[in-house]
Order: C-alpha cells, then sequence, then structure tokens
C-alpha cells in the first residue's frame, strides 16, 4: 500500500488547437505554411491554447488569425488529427494534446504575430525538410494524402 505522501502529483495536460492550412502554389501544386517560432527557433503550423469558453474550432480560427493575420479559410469539412507530445514547463512534465484543422487559405500573405519570425509557404518535401518535430511531419503526410483522394 503507498501512501499519498509518496504518490507523484497527476502530469498536467494541455491542450490547443490550429490548422495545417495549404493553398494551390503557381506550379499547381500543394503548398503548406509553415511558421518559425521566435523561441528556439522551430517550424511549425500556426497553433495556440484553447481559452475558455471557446471550441477547439473557434480556437484554431483565432490563433490561426493572430499568428497569420489570415482569416479566409475554407476548412476541408471533418478532417482534423490530433498530435500528442510532452515538453517540460518549469521543471515539470507536460503533456500536451494540439487538434489540428485543415483548411484551404485564400490568402498567401502571412502577417506574423510577435510569436514568430518567418513564414513560408513550402511543398510537402520541403515542408518535411523544414518541420522540426516528428509530429508535424506524421500528420502533414497523412493530411496531404487525404487532400489528395478527396481531390480526386
Amino acid at each position: 500500500m503507498t501512501s499519498p505522501s509518496c504518490e507523484s502529483p497527476a502530469e498536467p495536460t494541455e491542450r490547443s488547437a490550429g490548422f495545417v492550412l495549404f493553398r494551390t502554389g503557381p506550379s499547381g501544386a500543394l503548398e503548406y505554411l509553415l511558421l518559425r517560432h521566435r523561441n528556439g527557433g522551430h517550424w511549425g503550423f500556426p497553433k495556440g491554447r484553447i481559452e475558455p469558453g471557446e471550441t477547439e474550432l473557434q480556437a484554431a480560427l483565432r490563433e490561426t488569425r493572430e499568428e497569420t493575420g489570415i482569416d479566409d479559410l475554407h476548412p476541408v469539412p471533418s478532417l482534423h488529427r490530433d498530435t500528442r507530445y510532452g515538453f517540460f514547463r518549469d521543471g515539470m512534465p507536460v503533456a500536451k494534446t494540439v487538434r489540428y484543422f485543415v483548411a484551404r487559405a485564400e490568402a498567401s500573405d502571412a502577417v506574423l504575430s510577435r510569436e514568430h519570425v518567418d513564414a513560408c509557404w513550402v511543398s510537402l518535401r520541403e515542408a518535411l525538410d523544414l518541420l522540426s518535430f516528428l509530429e508535424p511531419k506524421a500528420l502533414l503526410e497523412e493530411i496531404e494524402s487525404v487532400i489528395r483522394s478527396q481531390a480526386r
């Protein structure tokens, strides 16, 4: 029997939401918007914490607008995926789940927030080279496959 004082506290959890934005580039190929984060310099998709009272979709739309200035989106119905990963904040482990929605973006110029230092529209291959973590790479490969199959 374990005494309560010996039990480890529950690992904090955090939920975020964002968008994988795509467009048809000048060559006719799909391109994806990546953002380079100011802290750490990693590349990823627009996302952020879900605020109290927001749905996942509302948070994803708000975060995308705040981080890119893009709000003319055409979400792909019923296409969303979750990624899960862990990190440390103030020396404590945090389990994070991010719900990514997928949308075609009509605007192509991103207006960056102070959180990011760069943005670029890139092909799948370029995105896979730039993305810093495995979870977004696997997510993007799956999303590209679904988008292509729906376009047929």
